[in-house]
Parts: C-alpha cells; sequence; structure tokens
C-alpha cells in the first residue's frame, strides 16, 4: 500500500483553503510524505520543506528535541513525536506540521514497542501540539506505508477541522 493520491489531493485541497503551509519531521518513512505531497504538480504552493530526521542526533541537531527526552522517553515515543513536530514548526514556515518516529522493522523491536509501532505528532500555530500511537501489522514496506498514509490524513484532518 502506498500513499493515496486521494489522499494528497485532499490535503492540498484543504492546505490551500486555508491558505496554510505544511512541513513534515520523518524518522522511520524515511522522507515518504514529503515525497508523496511534493508528487504532485503544484504543490510547493503549500509544502514548506520535510525533514528527515533518521539518527537521534538528527532529531537534536535538525529539529531542536531535547536529548534527554529521547533518554527519558525512547526515540520512539509520543513524547518525542509530539517535539520533533514543534521542532518542524519552529524550524518552517510552515502553519501545520507532522512528525512520524516508529520501529519499521524487521529489528528495532524492544519492550512494550513492537515492530509496527509508530508515534506520530501534530504540531498547528496556536494550538496544543497532540501526538498518537498506532501499531500496524506487515513487513517493514506495510509499516512505512501504513505511517505515510496515516500522516497525509492526519494532516488534512488538521487542515480541515481545525479552527
Amino acid at each position: 500500500m502506498s500513499p493515496s493520491a486521494l489522499s494528497v489531493a485532499a490535503l492540498l485541497d484543504a492546505l490551500r483553503a486555508r491558505g496554510w503551509r505544511c512541513a513534515t519531521a520523518e524518522s522511520c518513512t524515511g522522507g515518504l510524505v514529503a515525497a508523496a505531497i511534493t508528487s504532485v504538480a503544484g504543490s510547493s504552493d503549500v509544502f514548506d520543506r520535510g525533514f528527515v530526521t533518521y539518527s537521534n542526533a538528527a532529531k537534536v541537531g535538525m529539529l531542536g528535541v531535547d536529548a534527554a527526552l529521547i533518554i527519558a522517553h525512547g526515540a520512539v515515543s509520543e513524547p518525542v513525536a509530539r517535539a520533533m513536530a514543534d521542532g518542524a514548526l519552529a524550524h518552517s514556515d510552515a502553519h501545520v506540521a507532522v512528525a512520524i518516529t516508529g520501529i519499521a522493522g524487521p529489528g528495532g523491536a524492544v519492550p512494550g514497542k513492537p515492530v509496527g509501532t509508530v508515534c506520530f505528532g501534530l504540531a498547528i500555530r496556536g494550538h496544543e501540539t497532540v501526538a498518537e500511537t498506532v501499531r500496524w501489522p506487515g513487513d517493514r514496506a506495510a509499516v512505512r506505508a501504513a505511517a505515510a498514509l496515516h500522516a497525509l490524513e492526519r494532516l488534512a484532518a488538521a487542515a480541515a477541522e481545525t479552527s
């Protein structure tokens, strides 16, 4: 499963309707969300930038995530996902940002965080940053694709619903 063209079109329409720009902060998806958005001609009017912060050092250096947060909760955690989303907003001109950090597999599982665990952060200027954790079955490609699609849908919903 790959990010759907309908999801991207809905996202771009919702962002344009609000006059918003978006940013992404991706770890386990490695840029899939940014790639899906920019695969559509004309997306440059709503996509500001994407950060691929696969390593913990990149999360700290590019997004300003506090290293102590990663040590305390792990890179795959809601606090880190929130901090990544906040960092994407702070380091961009976007109105809304989504962050993705997870364990796509086949290795990397730890107690309480099996393969398929993905944490999302969603930051909207002027609103409290939210996070959620989702677990998907399947291999690495399936988890990454599901996470990318979910991130696109969360961005579209935020742009369509936020007042």
